[in-house]
């Protein structure tokens, strides 16, 4: 393949952000249905010759690592859908230069490769769950894994993995979940963090505001647990932590509609397309997959995606501005 060694430049965009964190989405396809984010009978899914092969995904991010990468999230759609993912993440685990490599997943197909993933030091897993009850997680996703999901954590924790579990406050469908799914992390390390609800469900329906914001979710974990305390988080970090008093893990919320971390991003999203998205709320600036493809120097490569990097919004809401009414894409075929 020749992934050679990285020449550690910086990527730095045009509000002076420095960008080290790649969120690389490695398919759109996902054996849920969860009706926040796509209609029940899904979407229009990519051909695969639309989607990059497993050479492509690693000779990109090799070519990101050079220009200063050090962080790579895969994600998809379910990234474990692609039966030739570990091919992908054995190449990320011996790229130099490549500080940490993570996952976001929905749990549900993991399993098979535990083992494996901590043999490579892929520890840190994100786990997008949003009930706790059993009935409202199968309403919600339109499938029926809970067991599997359930087990698939509890497995991860006990074997040392850094677990964070995401979960969307949804109006009237999970909020009674709140507090229990926060049960969790009162006896196992793990981070239960919960984002306020966006945009993207496919066009299935309009959206204009949420009821549960991160402010709102706050106050209601508050009446129970009155004496959290706010732990220190890394400046780049979406999540606002917070400790519990004789709980074992933490809890966090994200601001995800809201936008209140616009100011220190340093995200750039590639779609398994090759879309390249320099913020969540924006439409994709270019198509990097037909250049990769092409007879295209690696120096041609760069040059587009510090093009990109030096014409970002300043903010969500300033790149939202390019939608006219509905967002018409889905959170499965934007990469998370």
């Amino acid at each position: 393949m020749g992934i050679r060694p990285p020449l550690k430049d910086m990527l730095i965009d045009n509000h002076n952000r420095t960008i080290n964190y790649l969120r690389l989405a490695v398919t759109d396809r996902c054996n849920l249905r969860c009706n926040y984010c796509m209609p029940e009978e899904g979407i229009d899914f990519s051909n695969n010759h639309k989607l990059f092969t497993i050479d492509e995904l690693s000779k990109l991010s090799a070519i990101l690592v050079s220009q200063g990468i050090d962080k790579i999230r895969i994600t998809g759609g379910e990234p474990f859908v692609r039966k030739d993912l570990m091919v992908l993440l054995r190449n990320l685990s011996k790229m130099n230069g490549l500080n940490e490599i993570s996952i976001t997943t929905n749990a549900t197909l993991i399993g098979p490769y535990i083992d494996e993933l901590k043999e490579l030091g892929i520890t840190n897993i994100n786990v997008s769950m949003d009930a706790i009850n059993r009935s409202t997680f199968e309403k919600i996703t339109r499938r029926d894994y809970y067991d599997t999901v359930h087990d698939n954590i509890l497995r991860l924790i006990t074997e040392g993995f850094k677990v964070r579990i995401n979960f969307i406050a949804l109006d009237g469908q999970n909020t009674e979940d709140i507090l229990p799914m926060l049960e969790l992390a009162k006896h196992y390390d793990v981070c239960v963090r919960y984002l306020e609800e966006m945009p993207f469900n496919g066009g299935s329906r309009k959206f204009d505001s949420i009821v549960w914001d991160y402010k709102r979710i706050l106050e209601h974990i508050k009446e129970v647990y009155p004496d959290y305390k706010k732990i220190p988080s890394h400046e780049t970090s979406t999540s606002i932590n917070y400790k519990i008093p004789g709980f074992k893990g933490t809890f966090g919320v994200i601001p995800s509609f809201s936008r209140t971390f616009c100011g220190s991003c340093n995200r750039l999203r590639i779609t398994a397309t090759g879309d390249v998205i320099t913020c969540l709320y924006a439409q994709a600036c270019m198509n990097i997959r037909d250049i990769l493809r092409s007879d295209a120097s690696e120096e041609k490569i760069r040059v587009q995606i510090l093009k990109a990097i030096g014409s970002r919004s300043k903010t969500g809401f300033e790149a939202q501005q390019e939608y006219q009414g509905i967002f018409r894409n889905s959170m499965t075929s934007i990469g998370g």
